[in-house]
């Protein structure tokens, strides 16, 4: 379960974090394995820019300096990046596209948990088009132009269309159904952070 080199120069590296390994390290000598630090086994200087969910799979790029780090680092805080996921969720939603806007919180007393708040929740935005559909699950594409925690997850589950597999957000027998999240990153555009070229990568949805 390691990850796959997408492409790579003297300022970045671009690489496919596989389901079920952590971005960065978590609390505890058992949560060290990370993306971070086996990308770190190739690239030393490697610094994490973003993160993407443990049960996620897909894109994300690592720094490989202090100063390409900085203007990474700018370019999602201010929502310059290009992001595509794909998710095979529940059901078939009522319409073939839509945004959704529910503002987020964490549920301090189940924490990592996220909650819709109209009131204390910062505002989070998804865009989404139906791919395809059975009428018992849907093959979704989302565009999150915020990048609040498990985003996109709350949001399909506030739908009604919770994704497949998904341990923290879907009933006992819609996680049975699937034997991972079924949530992808499949497309990250940014800026080269040198150069300025616009750099486009895809990564081929897995299920």
């Amino acid at each position: 379960m390691s990850y796959s080199l997408i492409w790579a120069d003297t300022e970045l590296a671009v690489v496919v974090k596989p389901a079920g390994l952590l971005s960065v390290p978590g609390r505890g000598p058992d949560k060290q394995d990370c993306l971070w630090h086996r990308v770190q086994t190739d690239f030393p200087t490697a610094r994490i820019v973003h993160r993407l969910d443990c049960a996620t799979s897909g894109l994300m790029v690592l720094a490989l300096n202090a100063a390409s780090h900085r203007e990474l680092s700018r370019q999602f805080q201010m929502r310059e990046t290009r992001k595509r996921y794909q998710a095979l969720v529940a059901g078939r939603p009522g319409a073939n596209s839509g945004v959704m806007e529910w503002p987020l919180r964490c549920d301090w007393e189940r924490r990592p948990l996220q909650i819709v708040d109209p009131v204390e929740g910062k505002s989070a935005r998804t865009e989404w088009l139906l791919l395809e559909s059975n009428g018992v699950q849907s093959r979704i594409q989302l565009h999150p132009i915020t990048g609040r925690s498990h985003q996109l997850r709350v949001h399909l589950q506030t739908l009604g269309h919770p994704i497949l597999g998904d341990n923290f957000y879907a009933p006992p027998e819609i996680i049975a159904r699937a034997p991972r999240l079924m949530l992808h990153a499949e497309q990250l555009g940014l800026q080269h952070p040198v150069s300025g070229e616009a750099l486009d990568f895809e990564a081929p949805v897995p299920f």
